[in-house]
């Protein structure tokens, strides 16, 4: 690769090879190439999580949300996932000269609401404006900080076992496939809207309901297929996900289709994978499915151990094929 491509920012193999082969490269050490959502460091005994995150979305407003809310939500998946209370969050700014500022101020109000209402502190920033056509209306970063509580263990790939299950918190490919329809003015009449929430309260009744959880994850870019197939090149253990058991909207179904698309690798931005044991399965769900963000939660699938590091899926038909991490860029610019 001797340029970088909009494939380099999709999550899956182009993002990947960018990561290990440069970044990591010169950035690697022990914490950041375990390739988690936040990194966990230690501190007087204290275990801190830390997530850092930008936003380039277009549009910059959308059904269900703005890229103010989606940068704060995004910012808190990231920690909750992790096994972490989110606390405080710094924001950046670069703006585009002549950036209407009631549009500013309306995502700076999604901001502080999304803020208030998880109870997170807005505690450092940064603004930049550059000249009309250096970037595209305004482009958002954050850092995210959080505590793991002392008596929690930190949520880890390592501990996948054989026989664990999969759970997804609800339908996948909302967030992705309304972003396109709105770019693109499709003029196609559906129901479809972001997915954009936090995840908090849902990771937090998970933790609380069941300590044997072994991983959390948020299938942003790249979908539910490259984050597992991440946990999969990670863990050493293969997976195995079913067709019937994946819940995704009709009008999802039938946009992605239409385009050519698989909803499998379209991103979601209110979504979480619960990797927990056969045995606290049911209750995880049952809690899950509890909550409002939750409601639509399902078991796709299992962990299984075949020295392979596969992740397979079974169709409706009973046909296997095997899962790679996103290829080229299906959707660009959806976070």
């Amino acid at each position: 690769m001797e340029v970088i491509t909009l494939a380099c920012g999709n999550g899956g193999e182009e993002s990947s090879r960018l990561i290990n082969d440069l970044f990591y490269k010169y950035f690697g050490n022990s914490e950041l190439i375990k390739g988690n959502d936040s990194s966990i460091i230690d501190i007087n005994n204290e275990k801190i999580a830390v997530s850092t995150d930008s936003f380039v979305i277009k549009p910059i407003f959308f059904k269900n949300g703005d890229i103010g809310k989606l940068s704060i939500c995004g910012t808190i998946n990231d920690l909750a996932v992790s096994g972490a209370i989110p606390k405080y969050i710094t924001v950046a700014f670069v703006i585009e000269e002549g950036f209407l500022l009631k549009d500013l101020e309306k995502i700076v109000k999604s901001i502080s609401n999304e803020a208030k209402n998880n109870n997170v502190l807005i505690i450092s920033g940064d603004t930049k404006v550059v000249e009309k056509g250096s970037c595209d209306g305004i482009y958002i970063n954050t850092t995210g900080i959080g505590i793991i509580p002392k008596d929690r263990e930190v949520l880890d790939y390592k501990n996948i076992k054989s026989g664990d299950k999969i759970i997804i918190s609800g339908t996948i490919g909302d967030h992705g496939t309304s972003i396109m329809c709105e770019r693109e003015e499709l003029g196609v009449s559906s129901d479809i809207k972001s997915d954009c929430a936090s995840l908090y309260e849902l990771t937090k009744q998970i933790l609380k309901c069941s300590n044997n959880v072994r991983v959390m994850r948020d299938p942003t870019r790249g979908g539910l297929a490259t984050t597992l197939k991440e946990l999969v090149d990670s863990s050493g253990m293969s997976m195995r996900i079913n067709e019937e058991d994946i819940p995704i909207n009709d009008g999802v179904y039938s946009i992605c289709d239409m385009l050519g698309l698989d909803p499998l690798y379209v991103a979601n931005e209110g979504k979480l994978i619960c990797i927990v044991s056969k045995d606290d399965s049911t209750k995880v769900l049952e809690v899950m499915k509890s909550l409002k963000v939750g409601e639509n939660s399902k078991i796709i699938g299992e962990v299984i151990d075949d020295n392979k590091k596969k992740l397979y899926y079974k169709t409706f038909i009973g046909a296997e094929r095997i899962l790679e991490k996103a290829k080229g860029e299906q959707i660009p610019r959806i976070c």
